[in-house]
């Protein structure tokens, strides 16, 4: 255990010496909050309507009860113009030079007053509403012309009541729009950067090392290899997940920025004490068992160039099984909780949804732990090889 402990002291002094590796772990972060913050103020600009804007549009044959009806509820520049410059307003539509067009049939208010549901035999009149949805200006405009229409149409019919007098109708709470929107997003991120955190990390530590000569000194050293990989994998271990808890904490900080400010949306409080512990050991197992992949990974390699390059597919990997988490809920089935990287995932989204089953974690920690320690004696065994560690 002390040569363990040495091995990852010279890790962590290699790690915290080096300003240029404590930078480029901490830059992610930061940029990540920036650039996500950046991205939901532009997407909030990009599709929410000017504030204080005056929607503007044409009307055809609109009676003088809709007019007062609408001016009295909203605010609307309304042109009245004939059917034969429908066309014309159409085209101002589509190049966002105005905002909306209605259209009444002749003599509405006659036809609506002479209508019948149950009687008449044709279809009611219609109201034809032209907008324009790829501008925000626009697509605000129309919805507040069908919901004033909609209620006027419901304030001259009356056959029926919507949620009358329940003020409340939407179930959906805060906790489940919040449970929602992170557990199909946090997976995936956390998994791409725990990927990150190794792959910075890993080739620099054993590839690195074999190409400058220093890890040739220690096979020398009367220090068991076992000592070595064990030491290895623990410091890259810790040294990660340090990388990708940052990483993380800038991501869900800034989660609430990139959906356009909508903090009411995004409620990180739904999680208790017991959520993050068990966040945390799924991400440690998870670690454990990345690290020791790029440890192998590593080792083979000769030099940090060929390690970084190898480690391509086992990046491909880790994204499609992070992007799984995606679709739909965390899985019940305890044995696909046996399969590395991929349980991890389910995981991930059971916790994040509130909806995950203690053992199931359990297991995922376990076999992505034992998965970690038979990685831990491959690596032993090949730094015991000469043939792998001095090839060049």
């Amino acid at each position: 255990m002390k040569n363990i402990i040495t091995i990852m002291k010279k890790e962590f002094a290699r790690f915290f010496m080096d300003k240029r590796m404590v930078v480029m772990t901490l830059l992610p972060a930061i940029l990540i909050y920036v650039v996500y913050s950046f991205m939901g103020t532009a997407l909030q600009s990009m599709y929410a309507p000017d504030e204080d804007y005056v929607p503007s549009g044409c009307a055809v044959n609109m009676p003088d009860s809709v007019h007062q009806m609408m001016q009295q509820y909203a605010r609307f520049n309304i042109q009245y113009i004939e059917p034969d410059e429908i066309a014309n307003v159409k085209e101002l539509i589509s190049q966002k030079m105005t905002d909306f067009c209605l259209v009444f049939p002749p003599d509405f208010d006659e036809q609506v007053a002479v209508y019948n549901v149950q009687t008449s035999n044709g279809p009611a009149p219609n109201i034809e509403v032209y907008f324009n949805s790829a501008d925000p200006n626009s697509s605000d405009a129309y919805k507040q012309v069908y919901a004033l229409l909609d209620a006027y149409e419901a304030s001259l019919a009356n056959k029926f009541d919507v949620n009358r007098e329940i003020v409340d109708a939407d179930l959906a709470t805060v906790e489940d729009v919040s449970a929602s929107i992170i557990s199909s997003l946090m997976p995936m991120l956390l998994m791409i950067f725990l990927f990150s955190g190794c792959v910075g990390l890993a080739p620099e530590s054993i590839a690195g090392e074999k190409e400058r000569g220093t890890l040739a000194t220690l096979l020398v050293t009367p220090l068991g290899r076992s000592e070595l990989a064990a030491g290895k994998i623990l410091s890259l271990a810790v040294l990660s997940f340090l990388s990708g808890l940052i990483t993380a904490m800038a991501t869900i900080l800034s989660l609430p920025n990139l959906m356009g400010g909508a903090e009411e949306m995004i409620d990180t409080g739904i999680y208790g004490a017991s959520d993050f512990a068990l966040l945390a050991l799924v991400i440690l197992s998870t670690i454990l068992l990345l690290v020791a992949a790029f440890s192998i990974i590593s080792a083979f390699s000769k030099t940090v160039k060929e390690a970084s390059t190898a480690v391509v597919p086992l990046m491909i990997v880790v994204m499609l099984v992070g992007v799984s988490g995606m679709f739909g809920s965390a899985q019940s089935d305890t044995a696909l909780y046996l399969i590395p990287l991929y349980s991890s995932v389910q995981c991930m989204s059971g916790i994040f949804s509130l909806s995950y089953e203690s053992v199931n974690i359990a297991v995922s920690c376990l076999s992505s732990l034992v998965y970690a320690i038979i990685g831990g004696f491959v690596l032993t065994r090949m730094f015991n090889s000469e043939k792998v560690m001095f090839s060049r």
